[in-house]
């Protein structure tokens, strides 16, 4: 491919009731269409690591490992180990979460998060309503350079207007911002299963879930020119 592109944001089945696919589908997926590399970020846990590595390592691809953190008190991120120091950091992150909550859950703050923030990098998701350049500051001023604003466009009608928005945001924070696909599944027809997973996550029936249902099948692997 004549752009070199790196998945970073991508749930495993290991995003328990939210992926849809193996690490191993989502791997051949990347590698298929010339994928530079790409990260596992499974919402916050490293469960989806291991498995993701081997797959990735038969194949040749660059993993880089991270998570989904979501906090009490901020919009969900995305953290990348830089080195090991890195991956340590973001264990004892998810284990301090891990405790604080019941079972299957992760409590965690913004505070938190800045205390583990040496050997990562973050990743800003852009989706939540309210004033982003201050959002973005907020970040930067922990990260310093680490930091990023993440731009994930799935065809939806106002796709032009809110990258504009982010654009702005962005240069307003001073922060670099990317691109990520936030991949549920490696193929478009897994989406149906993505569907059920959902419904059983929200304990409705698939009709039941109106806007809580991805309005089409981009949440997918897809090719380095699309």
């Amino acid at each position: 491919p004549s752009v070199r592109y790196v998945e970073l944001h991508c749930k495993t089945n290991f995003s328990f009731l939210e992926g849809a696919s193996h690490p191993n589908e989502l791997v051949n997926e990347a590698a298929k269409f010339g994928y530079a590399g790409m990260a596992v970020t499974d919402r916050n846990s490293l469960s989806g690591a291991v498995r993701t590595h081997i797959a990735a390592k038969e194949v040749g691809l660059k993993l880089l490992i991270g998570a989904e953190v979501t906090m009490v008190d901020a919009g969900p991120v995305l953290l990348w180990a830089m080195n090991r120091e890195g991956y340590g950091r973001l264990c004892q992150l998810l284990t301090r979460g891990r405790r604080r909550a019941p079972k299957g859950e992760c409590r965690l703050a913004f505070a938190d998060v800045a205390e583990h923030a040496s050997g990562l990098l973050v990743g800003v998701l852009l989706k939540q309503a309210g004033d982003l350049p201050s959002e973005l500051q907020r970040w930067r001023e922990v990260f310093l350079d680490r930091a990023y604003a993440v731009a994930e466009l799935h065809r939806g009608v106002c796709d032009g207007r809110r990258l504009d928005e982010w654009q702005r945001a962005a240069l307003a924070a001073r922060v670099p911002l990317i691109a990520a696909g936030d991949v549920h599944y490696h193929d478009a027809r897994r989406r149906y299963l993505q569907d059920v997973l959902t419904a059983i996550r929200l304990k409705a029936t698939v009709a039941e879930l109106g806007a809580s249902r991805f309005p089409n099948g981009e949440r997918r692997i897809r090719a380095i020119d699309e």
